[in-house]
């Protein structure tokens, strides 16, 4: 008897065996016979279990089972249910977009060093504007995927930042759907080089966590294509993800992973996905409607999905046919799995290998914010008082299913060591006692507690004027380390998270007093999730490094940055307002809760809300722009430590025809190497459709080019970019007349701009119509 197996836990007993098709009294076979003669011989029972996950068991947290086979990873986040009469196996999926999550690890685990590498946050890679790093990123991470043997990898998120106050904008990676996209799609691509899958979230409008699972999301078709799945449909048609995951929130009125016209009319008819579709954990209410939409599967699954399911056939409700097509969707991707080719995983990944690529992400990718009388790079060697309770306790990255089993966090006061600088021991020690008192008196909660609402940072370090005027006295440089986090299940606040704390002021105060009052400077380092009020202190500082949250290795990536070892060259992709007021959403955001009518359900109480998107296309530098409102720091913004010049801007044509290109020379004019990115905006003709200022069409980087080395940079438009929604067409329409190709360093900083026409006006894609909204909304125009 020829036997076909399945690996299961690395080192132990095989999951199941898969037989002989003999054997199996004539079954065909999952990997030897064609899925859907597989699909034809499977009993109603059988199909269900394949569209409905195994359920949700954590170590203390059971919320109902489906099978009773052992999970084939431990505490990940979910699996499939095995069928093992026909050879298909049971399939991990773990979070999530910043490292693989578990959510507990076994003595034996952390014995053989099983962890995670902690890579930067999607924020921080978007900010390199290097997909080709980003790339390099995504193919370190699927090597750990794989070595853990996991099958799906739940991530990248590719949200748009629509608001800087939303809880998970660190797992996303810009407001620009360009920048989203194509960051998606290389890490994606990445990932997928080596044989696991990635799962691309949450599809689509998840932009807050406020009422996350009931929030009426009401949004124009135009703001729909253009933003929200703009960015969605660059990753796929760039990638082509093995899954994607359906978002908590309703748009227009049904639940994304009820929504036909979302799943199957414009992920799948128009765009041309070829993965499956699963559902966000617990998401949407109605397991039929999912079915119908076209949502393959869902997870984490529970009993009375399978019932209702099953139900919902025998009496006519759902049609077999379409649960046999979602069936089908999902065992051909499940062909591609590494569990499905037998591959019996180390459980060991080569974590010093992946760690000096999240270091090198992670210095690349920072963001040089200010830097007067070229205060840094500092010379290495130099005496540092380093002030932030955070300067001793890095923050990796954000918290709940975006948290990472990783094994260490290198603080700034560690990398500032590593590098040769001579760290304040008294003024560390004094930092360290508080930080272990503070924990000693807040222990941490339970997982779920722990996961969707974390016990809070210690409040800032409280530094008096002495001491301030002592360490001036005995210290060269003084750094000032601004923390904030953020996470699944909240959204955050302005006070004390968007603004500063009445203690971190008062600290900024104090040390820039007494090291101003010595001619000493003063550097802040931002390790943040999201976008914070700059305009209060960046005049009291002599420069201020960006680093967001930066993975594992993030104080020596700092320390790099810090010291010159690498010159920075990472740029905003996102904007920092003046302030919060001037935000476009910041009227509607998160929008309006009718409490009367709330419900409890598996993910606790919940609200149904809804968001009117009243500022409609105008969403960050867009908005910023066109109504010529000044930010604190521009998208697109971003210092070195060297200068650049742009040249020799040339067009392939005068006229638009099919495709266009531009080419521009950038020079490094200073005195050290660096690299550049040029951006390319488009400002379009204004026909019916109003329009945008800029918008961003394509960007990319140079090499590292030394002082007066000089290279040539290629863009190509192609008609979709000169294009705009029309929603009366249901069409991407280019209007005729004059377009200006702008060469920018920033949004703001355009260096260099030529212009082409477009004789007449082209239809250049025909979509479905989709996703209208219920009611009509008063949208922002210029």
């Amino acid at each position: 008897m020829k036997k076909l197996t399945i690996a299961g836990f690395a080192g132990t007993a095989l999951l199941f065996i898969g037989q002989s098709v003999l054997a199996q009294g004539g079954l065909p076979q999952f990997g030897k016979d064609p899925v859907k003669e597989i699909v034809k011989h499977m009993s109603l029972e059988d199909k269900v279990k394949i569209v409905v996950g195994k359920g949700f068991s954590l170590p203390g947290l059971n919320m109902g089972s489906n099978d009773n086979t052992p999970d084939k990873i431990f505490a990940v986040s979910g699996h499939t249910i095995p069928i093992p009469k026909f050879g298909i196996p049971s399939v991990s999926m773990a979070d999530g977009p910043s490292g693989i999550h578990r959510w507990a690890m076994t003595a034996k685990d952390s014995a053989a060093n099983a962890f995670s590498t902690a890579w930067p946050v999607g924020t921080l890679l978007a900010s390199s504007w290097d997909t080709t790093l980003i790339h390099r990123v995504g193919v370190a991470f699927g090597e750990e995927i794989k070595a853990y043997g996991i099958d799906f990898i739940l991530g990248p998120g590719a949200n748009i930042h629509r608001n800087p106050l939303g809880g998970r904008n660190f797992e996303y990676y810009s407001e620009d759907p360009l920048i989203s996209g194509s960051s998606a799609a290389a890490i994606i691509n990445g990932i997928q080089s080596q044989g696991v899958g990635a799962t691309l979230k949450h599809f689509a409008a998840n932009n807050q966590e406020t009422n996350r699972n009931s929030v009426n999301e009401i949004i124009s078709q135009r703001a729909l294509r253009e933003i929200y799945l703009r960015n969605f449909e660059i990753a796929v048609k760039k990638s082509q993800p093995w899954a994607i995951m359906s978002s908590y929130n309703l748009i227009n009125g049904t639940y994304t992973s009820e929504s036909y016209d979302l799943i199957t009319k414009i992920l799948r008819n128009d765009w041309g996905f070829k993965g499956f579709v699963m559902t966000d954990w617990f998401g949407g209410k109605d397991a039929v409607a999912q079915m119908q939409a076209g949502n393959n599967l869902l997870m984490p699954g529970s009993p009375p999905q399978i019932k209702a399911l099953m139900d919902a056939v025998k009496s006519g409700k759902l049609s077999e046919a379409v649960l046999d097509k979602n069936v089908e969707g999902i065992l051909n991707v499940m062909l591609k799995t590494l569990t499905a080719k037998g591959y019996n995983y180390p459980n060991k990944a080569d974590l010093k290998a992946h760690a000096r690529v999240a270091r090198t992400a992670a210095a690349e990718s920072m963001i040089l914010l200010k830097n007067a009388g070229s205060t840094l790079p500092a010379h290495s060697g130099a005496s540092v008082a380093l002030f932030g309770t955070h300067g001793y306790d890095l923050i990796t990255g954000g918290t709940g299913s975006g948290d990472v089993n990783k094994p260490y966090a290198i603080s700034l006061a560690e990398g500032l060591a590593n590098a040769g600088y001579k760290v304040d021991a008294t003024l560390e020690k004094s930092y360290r006692d508080y930080l272990a008192n503070y924990a000693a008196k807040h222990p941490k909660k339970g997982l779920l507690q722990e996961i969707m609402n974390p016990t809070p940072f210690a409040p800032e370090y409280e530094v008096d004027d002495a001491s301030a005027a002592q360490k001036a006295d005995a210290s060269d440089i003084a750094i000032v380390y601004i923390g904030r986090n953020a996470g699944e299940g909240n959204d955050r606040k302005i006070d004390g998270d968007y603004a500063l704390t009445s203690q971190e002021t008062e600290m900024i105060n104090e040390v820039a007093d007494a090291f101003h009052a010595k001619h000493k400077p003063v550097i802040a380092v931002l390790n943040i999730g999201g976008v914070i009020d700059v305009t209060t202190f960046r005049d009291k500082v002599d420069a201020i490094l960006l680093a967001w949250e930066p993975g594992e290795e993030g104080g020596n990536a700092i320390a790099d940055v810090l010291s010159g070892k690498v010159n920075p060259s990472g740029k905003l992709a996102t904007t920092f307002p003046a302030s919060y007021s001037d935000v476009p959403s910041a009227k509607n955001f998160p929008g309006k809760e009718f409490p009367e009518k709330a419900t409890n359900g598996m993910m606790g109480r919940s609200v149904p809300a809804e968001v009117t998107y009243q500022e409609g296309i105008y969403v960050g530098y867009r908005y910023y722009n066109t109504f010529k409102v000044k930010p604190a720091y521009e998208f697109g913004y971003g210092l070195s430590y060297t200068r650049f010049s742009y040249a020799k801007l040339t067009l392939s044509s005068a006229t638009f025809n099919r495709k266009l290109t531009a080419a521009v020379t950038i020079i490094n004019t200073g005195k050290v190497a660096g690299r550049e990115v040029a951006e390319l905006y488009l400002t379009a003709p204004k026909r019916q459709l109003d329009k945008p200022s800029e918008e961003l069409k394509g960007f990319a980087k140079t090499r590292l080019l030394k002082p007066g080395e000089s290279q040539t940079l290629t863009f190509t438009l192609n008609a979709k970019d000169l294009a705009s929604f029309n929603t009366d067409a249901s069409a991407w329409v280019a209007d005729a007349g004059k377009y200006a190709v702008k060469i920018a360093a920033s949004s703001e900083d355009i260096r260099l701009v030529k212009s082409f026409v477009l004789a007449k006006t082209i239809t250049v894609e025909k979509v479905s119509r989709a996703l209208a909204p219920q009611v009509e909304i008063d949208e922002l125009k210029k």
